[in-house]
């Protein structure tokens, strides 16, 4: 029998706030802010360097959350942004940086890579073809939801 509506969304909801969850802890465990974590660990899924619009928009936090972190990382000589064509900037690391990043983001992303070298290459594209189904499938109905506010339905 199939669960109620509520019962899976339920659980869906309470397994992504674990998730976040677990990655405040993580942060906390290794001494860094959240906001600070998560542009980091763009910076390195990214190669070590990446303009500071990729960090809003890889990461899904705000252009002010993102802002406020690099401030501060620049002020602990973490990091510096260097301009870029047009109007852009590219987040460098400094030397300090380097290593600072190899003591918080890269044990994260180590950390998630361990996971999943337990899964088998089936459960890691099943993974991704529902979370992209996911994404597609409610980007949709948020479409919709903007629809109906402004009366375009």
């Amino acid at each position: 029998m199939r669960k109620s509506t509520f019962e899976i969304l339920h659980r869906i909801n309470y397994l992504g706030a674990e998730m976040d969850a677990l990655y405040h802890q993580a942060s906390h465990k290794l001494g860094i802010s959240d906001s600070a974590m998560i542009s980091l660990y763009t910076v390195y899924d990214n190669g070590g360097t990446c303009l500071l619009s990729d960090i809003y928009k890889q990461s899904g936090i705000s252009k002010q959350t993102v802002n406020s972190a690099m401030r501060k990382l620049e002020r602990d000589e973490i990091l510096y942004l260097e301009q870029e064509d047009g109007r852009g900037k590219r987040v460098h690391l400094t030397e300090k940086g380097k290593s600072y990043m190899e003591k918080t983001a890269a044990r994260l992303y180590e950390a998630e890579c361990e996971v999943f070298s337990g899964w088998s290459d089936q459960e890691i594209d099943m993974y991704i073809h529902f979370m992209e189904k996911f994404n597609d499938m409610f980007r949709s109905q948020i479409d919709k939801i903007g629809k109906i506010e402004s009366g375009e339905f």
